[in-house]
């Protein structure tokens, strides 16, 4: 093998050369101070670019969000999401550990929820009954599929919740991704929230990184939430340096994954055993299933990896494939080729295992 095809996630890309340049380069201070330069330019930057009060740097996505969720509940409150969401699934049971916050998973398409899910989960007010406070919507989804918000169907919820007098979250790890594919500007959809968690460490191909921006109260809130969840952070700037470069460098680029991702699923869709819609196909996350008599997700990720590729498993006989920066359309077909490959060689263990999709 002379070259590895990583499409398990886009958290798999390294920074480029020039990202590396900008991270050996930038000025640094103590942010715990608010004396580093170079983080107080990437706040500064997200709050223009989102026409946002305030925002402060995180470690993580999974950390960025649980500060946005601390910043809108108390314990014993309750947030509403989809079922599928990366808040509800993939975050350790972060709300309840961290903040005493109840998690109610409600039913939606691809991942996303509506009006139609929302009316009348609202509970009561009455001692006995949790307080429900806040909604949260992923943009894009990630285990519905890697879909997107139309701008309308945002606003829509966004007015909802604030004539129920709800506070709203956007976990948008890949937030970039869905603007990209839905037509619509950062500052377009950031308005319909309070809060917005966006990863640079993933289609923005960062090292590390996250950014949580909003009202300058929440934000207030999550930044003494981000010192009690062990975020305090030094001399970060040099990873605030890296996503100041993806903002300047890596966005537009952003429509070449999608191409990718798109191209990816039309070519597998001809493959006998692989059952996948491409149209379902909006940005970067590719999800498909194996004919439950070829085989089993697992087997196949054995085989491809036997092959330098690899994807991810999603359930029994479910995959995710995720394309990005470090992988082109040669690396695609070189993808396309080994999982054609294992069908025609034919898939031998039966082991299966449930991924965590990223």
């Amino acid at each position: 093998m002379s070259q590895i095809v990583d499409l398990r996630s886009d958290t798999a890309t390294k920074p480029t050369a020039a990202m590396r340049d900008a991270i050996a380069n930038a000025e640094v201070g103590d942010d715990m101070m608010g004396e580093d330069p170079t983080v107080n330019r990437l706040e500064a930057l997200i709050c223009e670019r989102l026409n946002k009060e305030a925002a402060v740097f995180a470690c993580s996505g999974t950390q960025s969000n649980q500060m946005g969720l601390r910043s809108h509940c108390q314990p014993g409150d309750e947030l509403l999401i989809n079922e599928t969401g990366h808040i509800a699934h993939f975050e350790g049971g972060a709300p309840a550990v961290l903040s005493g916050i109840t998690v109610r998973t409600l039913p939606g398409p691809d991942g996303k929820l509506d009006v139609d899910q929302l009316d009348g989960k609202i509970r009561r007010d009455d001692q006995h009954l949790c307080r429900t406070r806040l909604v949260c919507l992923e943009n894009t989804t990630n285990v519905g599929g890697g879909r997107v918000y139309p701008i309308e169907q945002i606003a829509r919820v966004s007015n909802w919740a604030r004539n129920h007098k709800l506070r709203m979250h956007l976990d948008g790890a890949r937030m970039y991704n869905a603007c990209e594919a839905g037509g619509y500007s950062p500052a377009d959809l950031a308005q319909h929230f309070d809060t917005i968690s966006i990863c640079f460490s993933k289609g923005l191909g960062c090292p590390m990184g996250s950014v949580l921006v909003g009202d300058a109260e929440s934000i207030a809130k999550a930044r003494r939430s981000r010192k009690i969840f062990g975020g305090a952070l030094r001399q970060s700037g040099m990873m605030a340096a890296a996503a100041i470069y993806a903002l300047d460098h890596h966005v537009e680029r952003l429509a070449e994954d999608h191409d990718n991702a798109s191209y990816f699923a039309n070519e597998i869709a001809k493959i006998d055993g692989i059952s996948i819609d491409p149209s379902a196909v909006e940005s970067n996350l590719v999800f498909f299933s194996i004919e439950e008599q070829k085989g089993t997700a697992n087997q196949l990720c054995n085989a491809l990896g036997d092959r330098g590729v690899k994807i991810l498993p999603a359930g029994g006989t479910r995959l995710r494939a995720c394309t990005h920066l470090d992988v082109d359309r040669e690396g695609i077909q070189t993808a396309v080729d080994a999982i054609r490959e294992c069908f025609s060689a034919g898939l031998t263990s039966r082991s299966a295992v449930a991924g965590s999709p990223y």
